[in-house]
Parts: C-alpha cells; structure tokens; sequence
C-alpha cells in the first residue's frame, strides 16, 4: 500500500510540474502576443469615418489656377479642384468642409502631419508615392512655357534647348512639379524661384523673368487671356506628362480610396467634372485679363 502511495505521489508530481510548466509557457506565449498586438498598427480603415466623427473635411489648398484659386479680399476658393473636394466634403460625406492655406512646399509635408484630410491638386510622382497615397487622376497635366512674342531673347523659340543659354531667366512657383521638371532640363538659364502663381506671371508681365513654367491648362489660360502677346511653348515629347489628382495620407485604406476614387470617376463620367473645369477657366479668363 505503501508502494502505490508512493508511486501515486511521484505520479502527482510530475503532472503538477508538467502542468506549472505548460502555465509558464501559456502565461509567456500569451504575455508576447499581446505585446506583438501592441506594436502593429490599427488598421486605417476609418479615414472617412473619422472625418464624419470630427463633422469636418479639412481640405489642404495651394493657390495654382484654375484647379484651386482664392479671393484674396474674401479668402474664399473657388477652381475645380476646391469644388471637388467641397462637394465630397458636402454631399458625399455630409460634413463641413474646411479649406486650410498652404504653400506647394509644404503640401505633402502639412498631410503627413494630419493637418488637413485631402491635398488638392497634387500631382502624381513617383517621389511623391513614397510619402503619400493618391487617387485616380482627375485631370492629365504637362508643363509648358509661356513668353512674350516681342522679346528678343525667346522670339521664335519653340523648344527648351533654344530657350536654356544665359542671360535667360524662367520664372516658376517654389516646390512645385514644374519647379522639379525644369530645374532637370535647363543648364544654363537662371531660374527665378517664386512663392505663387500671382508672383510667377507678375514676373513674366513685368519682363522681370523671360518665361514662365507653369502646368499646360494654366498657361493655355494666360495665353487666351492676352493673345497680343503671350505665346507658349509645348516641349515635345511632354515635360512632365503626369495626373492631377486628390493626395491623401500614406496610410489610408484600399477601401477608403476606392471610396474617394468612386466618387472622381462618377465626377468624370458623368460629366460635371468638366462643367466645374470649364467654370474655373472662365472665372481665370475674366481675372487675368
């Protein structure tokens, strides 16, 4: 009896010590993936639901006619881009829409920071990717050039090599796509780096700078207005050729900009996209003149 009292005891031990030691490694197994739990990140499937949670749709806009254009007695903005973001803001998400002021500069830097939900009118780039996530594009772009016929300097230039020799200045906004496309062709000619697209056609109008790069739709608009005197240059093949489209953060669902790229393509497609472009050439025509 003694025996099976004994052999009964060593049998209890081991159990207990297999059974403290599968709790040991239940306690370590569970304590490592709650900390695994704890490192990756939630998922960021809710943009669009925190944007109706907060009742606001913080729009982050730099001045480039006519895809995003502001009054500068009343602050307000108008150009099709702002009118995008506004009507999604309005009428898709339900919310108020908030433009916030930027500078091309810091456009990429200002949506990485959370200062605003959407970027407008950014284009595209390989670079840019890298930092932020894009939708579908709403509108190609290229940059071209614009002079006046009666400088002797650029008269008759039709390509970059005739324009890039010395004693030839091209003005153009600040961190801007053009300001990279440019400043990667020409060698030779001064580039004048200014804050906006105010300053940039002062510049040109003033004869203070020879040309101006700027994106294809917003020259064509410059020279429309001032036929006497405008020309522009379309380098071949196209300097830049890209998308315009919404930037958002690069941590932005699939589903969420496939919510936002929805909502682009049914603009394209049923046409109100070109009303708002044609609205916002207009409007550009009327105060560049």
């Amino acid at each position: 009896m003694s025996e099976f009292l004994l052999g009964l005891t060593l049998l209890c031990e081991v159990m207990m010590i297999r059974m403290f030691r599968f709790s040991r490694q239940a306690v370590v197994c569970l304590a490592a993936a709650l900390s695994m739990l704890a490192v990756v990140p939630a998922k960021a499937d809710d943009a669009w639901q925190s944007v109706k949670k907060a009742g606001v749709l913080r729009c982050g806009a730099a001045v480039a006619p006519p895809y995003v254009m502001r009054d500068p007695k009343t602050g307000e903005y108008s150009g099709f881009f702002s009118e995008l973001c506004r009507n999604f803001g309005e009428k898709v998400l339900k919310v108020k829409v908030e433009f916030v002021d930027t500078t091309w500069d810091n456009i990429v830097a200002g949506l990485q920071s959370d200062k605003w939900d959407l970027s407008l009118a950014l284009n595209d780039t390989p670079e840019r990717e890298k930092a932020v996530s894009f939708s579908v594009g709403a509108i190609p772009y290229n940059v071209s050039l614009v002079y006046n016929k009666n400088n002797p300097k650029i008269k008759g230039a039709k390509t970059i090599a005739e324009i890039d020799k010395p004693g030839v200045t091209i003005a153009v906004m600040s961190g801007t796509v053009q300001d990279k496309a440019i400043s990667s062709v020409v060698k030779q000619a001064q580039i004048m780096r200014l804050p906006g697209n105010d300053e940039t056609r002062l510049a040109l109008m003033s004869k203070r700078a020879d040309l101006l790069a700027d994106a294809n739709i917003t020259n064509m608009l410059l020279t429309q207005a001032h036929p006497e005197w405008a020309v522009a240059i379309e380098p071949n093949p196209p300097l830049a050729q890209q998308e315009v489209a919404f930037g958002a953060r690069k941590e932005t669902s699939a589903s969420d900009l496939a919510f936002l790229n929805n909502y682009v393509n049914e603009q394209k497609k049923s046409g109100a996209l070109d009303k708002l472009i044609k609205s916002s050439v207009q409007t550009m025509l009327v105060t560049t003149k």
